[in-house]
């Protein structure tokens, strides 16, 4: 019998003792899921499967059972694998079943030969995805789950360290080095079992050929949407319900680790034979390299349960609906009022003491897109924030001061040399076969800062047209076309856009909310870097909860109100038919939505309707103000 931590430290034999019971009875894969699913649910368990977002691949025991909070990158085709198939003793002739589920390479003892031929094997499918850590994740969150992480680790490999986990940044160059392990594993291995042509499950051609010398080899990139990314990147195979899953979709994944070093041999054996017959293999040599990198760069993961992400904030239940969530949210709705005008405080400082703006930010961070008519995405609320000093220190801390705020972020400083040289939309390289990723290849609800007081007088080349025009798509239409160089394909997103600039922004925007500052610092670098400090953590925390679950709360407006709002915008029109139009009457909804789930009120009130027009005749006062100074068009 298998002791407790056998399924974490060894599931194979979990799943073998379950196959052994079961078979020739197909139910043993289902039973297999069953038996997981029921011990990720008892006290803490999901806190004792160590994570790939948290650990060193090298630090992990292969074919244990590990996590792996990420964003689906791309899709690669479906492969064909021995689910179950036959091994044969020559000498006795004994026949064994095995199963051929997670695993990369099939497995049989020193005196066993595959049977090819056999009536048993099971031929079955699965679908690899190429994950990456959730792009622009902020600090907190990676903290805050490695703080509630009980996961025992120790290194895997002959390598001994001074303690037991150690981050992606100090570990980083330990991963890039896998020819010394694969050269150890072919110095001591004429031995690999007897069979390792057979053993290959894989129908898709596969090659190690950047190792053909580890000195000249190009580096593998490992296409993170976000430059500066850390950690690693897997292949996510997926045996059941796969179609539930599909390209930027936040999953969190439970499977078996495999890291197993033959694969680069088997690799290289295929890139040498294919060099000897260049028509046996289908595959370009460049697909090889993308789609079967080594498996200490770009570890495998066998999936036995995954489950999409309705958020990463490690701070609240992962789903709202259970009961014990359920009881989180109405504790927290208990004192959301204190914490709102904590929060309101704590951003006007950080504006330099301009509340309407304050508000508007806090309705700008729970904006998010809850339904979509047609084209046209509801509940998008883009806020170009103007009138912001040019000096980059402040715009640079308020972008810290979200990234504090929000699980996921990224700051996109609008200069010319970035619009003509990044690479925005993510296009498909058909040489490689895989999707080429791309700055707005993003999670929904990311938080996107867009940094236009760095914009200079420049010449936009068509590269950078181009990136300008598909980031005024993402804030119109939330979707960005990606390049299929024949074709475009539409990916809808849910990204919360704010802009920064000194006048209007060039990029199109839902809301201009012009900051009046009511105080200067002298010494702003200072004033915003203390600002964070003086915030104790729990506080922080509070400000994170709310940010993240009003998000999420359901909302309406009953047939009463609706009827009252229509009545009163009627009674606008006709005391000012050329200012009041439909998109005003579109974006006082939105703030009367927004300002509702910010007090905690899941319908519309009429005491919330007066103040959303409130806050609106503020700020347009506020524009016109500024044209009247200036001159400037609105």
């Amino acid at each position: 019998m298998p002791c407790v931590a056998d399924w974490l430290n060894n599931p194979f034999s979990i799943v073998q003792g379950i196959f052994a019971q079961n078979v020739p009875n197909s139910d043993w894969e289902k039973k297999v899921t069953e038996y997981f699913k029921e011990k990720l649910k008892e006290n803490n368990a999901t806190n004792w499967v160590p994570s790939l977002n948290d650990v060193p691949v090298h630090y992990l025991k292969p074919n244990s059972l590990v996590k792996f909070r990420c964003m689906v990158q791309d899709m690669f085709d479906p492969e064909f694998y021995m689910g179950v198939y036959e091994t044969v003793d020559p000498n006795t002739n004994a026949r064994v079943l095995h199963f051929g589920k997670y695993r990369d390479v099939a497995e049989c003892g020193p005196q066993q030969e595959i049977d090819l031929n056999s009536s048993q094997t099971v031929t079955s499918e699965r679908q690899t995805f190429y994950c990456v850590p959730v792009p622009g994740e902020s600090a907190w969150v990676k903290e805050a789950y490695i703080s509630a992480s009980q996961a025992r680790v120790s290194p895997s490999t002959s390598y001994t360290p001074s303690r037991h986990k150690r981050s992606y940044e100090e570990d980083e160059d330990m991963d890039l080095h896998p020819s010394k392990q694969k050269e150890q594993h072919m110095g001591s291995g004429g031995d690999t079992h007897g069979c390792v042509e057979p053993k290959r499950l894989e129908t898709e051609a596969s090659a190690g050929h950047h190792l053909i010398s580890p000195n000249c080899s190009p580096p593998l990139d490992l296409n993170f949407p976000l430059p500066g990314e850390k950690g690693p990147a897997c292949l996510v195979k997926v045996y059941e319900s796969w179609d539930s899953f599909k390209v930027n979709d936040v999953l969190e994944v439970y499977g078996i680790l495999s890291v197993d070093p033959v694969l680069s041999i088997i690799n290289n054996e295929e890139r040498d034979s294919s060099a000897l017959s260049p028509m046996e293999s289908m595959d370009t040599a460049e697909e090889q390299r993308v789609h079967s990198p080594p498996a200490s760069l770009v570890p495998r993961i066998h999936v036995i349960l995954a489950q999409k992400l309705q958020h990463i904030n490690p701070l609240l239940p992962a789903c709202l609906n259970e009961e014990e969530s359920k009881t989180f949210v109405s504790n927290f709705m208990s004192e959301l009022s204190p914490v709102r005008a904590e929060l309101l405080g704590f951003l006007t400082h950080a504006l330099l003491g301009d509340s309407l703006a304050a508000e508007y930010l806090i309705l700008h961070l729970i904006s998010t897109v809850y339904a979509r008519r047609d084209v046209l995405p509801l509940g998008k609320f883009t806020v170009n924030l103007s009138g912001c000093p040019r000096n980059n220190i402040f715009t640079e801390h308020i972008y810290r001061i979200i990234q504090q705020l929000v699980p996921a972020s990224y700051r996109l400083q609008m200069t010319i040399e970035n619009m003509n040289h990044s690479r925005f939309i993510p296009h498909k390289d058909y040489t490689a076969n895989r999707l080429v990723s791309g700055v707005l290849q993003l999670a929904s609800n990311t938080s996107l800062v867009v940094d236009e007081t760095q914009l200079e007088q420049g010449q936009l080349d068509t590269k950078g047209v181009h990136n300008v025009t598909a980031l005024g798509n993402l804030i119109t239409w939330q979707k960005v076309d990606y390049d299929f160089n024949y074709h475009q394909m539409e990916f809808p997103c849910n990204i919360n856009v704010l802009i920064t600039s000194e006048g209007r922004s060039l990029l199109p925007s839902d809301c201009q909310v012009h900051l009046q500052p009511q105080l200067i610092p002298p010494n702003m670098e200072e004033y915003m870097s203390s600002l964070l400090t003086a915030v104790l953590p729990s506080v922080l925390n509070k400000f994170r909860i709310y940010l993240s679950l009003l998000r999420l709360l359901d909302y309406s407006i009953s047939e009463e109100v609706t009827k009252a709002v229509e009545e009163d915008f009627v009674e606008m029109r006709k005391n000012d038919p050329e200012s009041v139009t439909a998109d005003d009457l579109h974006r006082t909804l939105l703030v009367a939505r927004f300002l509702s789930l910010s007090v905690g009120q899941t319908t519309l009130s009429r005491e919330r309707w007066l103040r959303a027009k409130q806050l609106e005749a503020l700020r347009k006062a506020r524009l016109q103000q500024q044209k009247c100074v200036n001159g400037n068009e609105l």
